[in-house]
This record gives C-alpha cells, sequence and structure tokens, in this order.
C-alpha cells in the first residue's frame, strides 16, 4: 500500500530537529530509515535543496529552504509528485506559523512539537487521494519536477546506517556523480559582512579609475612610470577577489584572503606618493574588515547528534 509514514522538520544549519510526526511503526525497516534520516539531517548543509533517498520498500524526499529542511518517509510505490507537494504543504505551514528569528534561535530539540498536529493532519489527507482537492498544485509541482528533478542519492554513496556517513558525493538523475565539496554553503549573511562587500567593491572601482587615469598619463607623458598603472590593477583584482572569497567557499580560503590583504597593503605601500594617508587608511582599513569578515563567515559546521 502506497502511503506516508512519517515526517519531520529540521534545521538545515545543524540537523536541530524542530517537530516531527508520531511514528508507532517500529519494524526493523522502519528503524533502519530513522538512521538515515539522522545521516541526512546532519548533512543537509551540503545537499542541494531538493532530493530523494531511495531505501528499498522506503524513499526518502526532502526540500529546504530558508534555513529549514522538510522530510518525509514513504513507501516506495508513493508517487513523487504528492511526495513533493505534501512536504510543499508544510513548507508553507511552517513558515507562516513561525518566522525566521525563531526557527534561528530554538535551542532544544522539538521546540515546535505542536506542529506535529498540521503534520498529521496533512499526512492523513495525502493518504487519502481521494479527499485531495489540490489537483492544480498536483499539475504545478509535475511540471516543476520534470524541469528540475530532484537529486537522487544512493544509499551506498551516503555511507551505511550505523551512523558513518562521511561520503561527500551525490547523484544528480541523469549526470552521474557530483561532488558537494565545492557546493559547501557559508554561514548566513550578516550586515556587517554585507557592508565589507560594498566597500570592498567600491575601493576596487576607485582602483580601476586610478588605473585608467594612470594609463592617460603614461600615453601623454614617457617619462610615466607604468608600475604604477600595475599597482592600481592589482588592486583592483585583489578587491573583487576579496568579494568572491567573501560569497563562495574555496580552498584554503583564510588564507587566500590574507594573502589578499597583504597584496592590498603592498600596492598601496607602492602608491604612496599618488595617495594621501587617508585615502591609503581607507584602502588598507575596507582591505583588513573585508578579511576578517571572510574569516568570521565560515562554511557551516558540522551538526551536532540530536537522537533523531
Amino acid at each position: 500500500m502506497s502511503m506516508i509514514l512519517s515526517a519531520s522538520v529540521v534545521r538545515v544549519r545543524d540537523g536541530l530537529p524542530l517537530s516531527a510526526s508520531t511514528d508507532y511503526d517500529q519494524s526493523a525497516g522502519m528503524q533502519e530509515c530513522r538512521k538515515y534520516f539522522k545521516i541526512l539531517s546532519k548533512k543537509l548543509s551540503q545537499l542541494p535543496d531538493r532530493c530523494t533517498l531511495k531505501t528499498g520498500q522506503y524513499n526518502i524526499n526532502f526540500i529546504s529552504s530558508l534555513g529549514v529542511s522538510y522530510m518525509m518517509l514513504c513507501t516506495e510505490s508513493y508517487p513523487s509528485v504528492l511526495a513533493f507537494c505534501f512536504l510543499d504543504e508544510l513548507q508553507k505551514e511552517f513558515i507562516t506559523t513561525y518566522n525566521m528569528m525563531k526557527t534561528n534561535t530554538a535551542v532544544r530539540p522539538y521546540c515546535f512539537i505542536e506542529f506535529d498536529n498540521f503534520i498529521q493532519r496533512t499526512k492523513q489527507r495525502y493518504n487519502n487521494t481521494r479527499s485531495l482537492s489540490t489537483k492544480m498544485n498536483l499539475a504545478d509541482m509535475q511540471t516543476e519536477i520534470k524541469l528540475r528533478p530532484p537529486y537522487q542519492i544512493s544509499v551506498s554513496e551516503l555511507g551505511s546506517a550505523n551512523g558513518f556517513a562521511h561520503s561527500s558525493v551525490v547523484e544528480y538523475k541523469g549526470t552521474g556523480k557530483i561532488s558537494a565539496a565545492p557546493h559547501q554553503r557559508l554561514e548566513p549573511v550578516t550586515l556587517p559582512g554585507i557592508v565589507s562587500f560594498v566597500l570592498s567593491l567600491l575601493c576596487g572601482a576607485l582602483n580601476l579609475i586610478r588605473g585608467f587615469h594612470a594609463i592617460e598619463s603614461l600615453l601623454q607623458n614617457e617619462g610615466e612610470d607604468f608600475s604604477y598603472v600595475i599597482a592600481f590593477f592589482l588592486g583592483t583584482a585583489a578587491c573583487l577577489y576579496q568579494c568572491y572569497l567573501f560569497v563562495y567557499y574555496t580552498g584554503w580560503r583564510n588564507a587566500k584572503s590574507f594573502l589578499t590583504f597583504g597584496l592590498i597593503c603592498l600596492c598601496n605601500m607602492y602608491l604612496y606618493e599618488l595617495r594621501n594617508l587617508w585615502q591609503l587608511f581607507f584602502h588598507v582599513t575596507v582591505g583588513a574588515f573585508s578579511t576578517l569578515q571572510i574569516r568570521l563567515r565560515q562554511p557551516q559546521g558540522k551538526s551536532p547528534d540530536y537522537n533523531v
């Protein structure tokens, strides 16, 4: 019989369970799937926002949005379109009921356990397909799934269900294996981070403009030093690369940010004769501030074990 068996709401950042349906099935297959739930909750920050894990008789589907993931367990014969419509309803209701501040500051596991009432009602409705009155939503979801199918996570790649899941590879349907490491998510952007990003762009633009002016001066006066042009353009590249490091995760990210800041300092030291002290102070301070923000915005770490 095709049906939804259980569902849960988990915070993406650290895998903290926020709410879950009450499960009465204690079969060996269900126990095994709960272990996969636990493994997936620890890897949500490294996975795409829509995934499916097939574990034989059962499928685990989940979607993630605004730092929260909505997971469900169903039998293998349950239609994928209905499964993701079910998750979409959970997502809309949860976002309407709880604001992001509450979910981000939650400390205790299952602190929104009252949401279980909505999960149970929705699960019963989706398990009785005759009572569903969402034909338009089903059609929209079916189109969306065709255009952007969920990632198919292989059990063997995820790891054994004994809690040791170290693989960082997921499989996308029709495209083979894709490493999840390059897509590792960084912590949410803060206001100081946005300010540093904008200031870095401003410094890069100022260096670029001065670089073009230096080229014009070089063409008009043959005695001008071409090394000033190089220093301005290197400063531009360093500022833009700091913006890139702030937005994207790369290997040796912190070391690269410090080296980039060193390059900014060297360029400004070389341009000492062309800039006053306030200009030098501004460029070096922005470089230091951006380096600090890159250092503070780290990849989302491994989630603690909440026994889910």
